[in-house]
C-alpha cells in the first residue's frame, strides 16, 4: 500500500489494542455481521456475501486482537470525489474512539489517491461534523441517488443528511473540461 500508516498507535480498550487496517477477504463474514445488523434496524442498506467481495478493496476494518469491532469503505465517485460508506462500529463500543480512527484512515487513502473532497450521507451528522465535515443538500450529489439510493426501501422518503469534506484549500468544484462531463460535480462549500 502507498503512503498510509493504518496502524498508528492502537487504541487501548479494556487491555485490548484496536487497530486499523485494510480490510481482507477472511474479514467478508464479519464485515456481513455488523453491517447486516444495522440494515436490520434500517440505519444501513443490507450488503451480500457477493457484494461485500465485489467491494472488500474499499473497506477498512478495526479489530480488537481478531475479533472485527468497526468498518467503514471508501468508495470512488469520480477522480475527484469518494464517499465514506457502511460506517460502523460494534454498539457495544460505541464512543471509544474507534470510528474517528476509520474516518481518518479513510481520510488518509482519499488524499493518497489525490481525492478532493468525501461525503457520506448520515443520520449522525455530529459525528461527521466533528472529523470536518459540513452538512450539504443531498441534490447536490446528483450520481449517488441513481447508483444506490434507488435501490433503498427509503428513497422516496429519505431521512438522511448529505455531509461533505473539502480535502483540499481549493477543491475541484466543476469537472474538467477534458473528462466525461458526467462526472459528479461537487457543491461549494460555505465558510465557516
Amino acid at each position: 500500500m502507498s503512503s498510509i500508516n493504518l496502524l498508528g498507535n492502537p487504541i487501548d480498550f479494556s487491555g485490548r489494542k484496536i487497530s486499523v487496517r485494510k480490510a481482507h477477504m477472511s474479514d467478508v463474514h464479519a464485515l456481513l455481521d455488523l453491517i447486516n445488523g444495522y440494515a436490520a434496524k434500517g440505519i444501513m442498506l443490507p450488503r451480500t456475501e457477493f457484494e461485500m467481495s465485489e467491494n472488500i478493496r474499499d473497506f477498512m476494518v478495526a479489530h480488537a486482537g481478531d475479533r472485527l469491532v468497526g468498518c467503514g469503505a471508501l468508495h470512488f465517485y469520480s477522480p475527484t470525489s469518494g464517499e465514506v460508506r457502511s460506517l460502523a462500529v460494534d454498539p457495544a463500543l460505541k464512543a471509544r474512539g474507534i470510528g474517528r480512527r476509520l474516518i481518518e484512515a479513510i481520510e488518509l487513502e482519499a488524499v493518497d489517491n489525490e481525492l478532493h473532497a468525501l461525503f457520506a450521507f448520515t443520520y449522525v451528522p455530529e459525528f461527521f461534523h466533528k472529523a470536518g465535515f459540513q452538512q450539504v443538500e443531498r441534490g447536490v450529489l446528483p450520481l449517488k441517488v441513481w447508483k444506490d439510493c434507488f435501490r433503498c426501501p427509503k428513497f422516496q422518503c429519505c431521512d438522511e443528511i448529505a455531509v461533505m469534506k473539502a480535502l483540499r484549500a481549493h477543491p475541484v468544484l466543476e469537472p474538467h473540461p477534458d473528462l466525461d462531463q458526467g462526472l459528479v460535480q461537487l457543491p461549494r462549500l460555505q465558510p465557516r
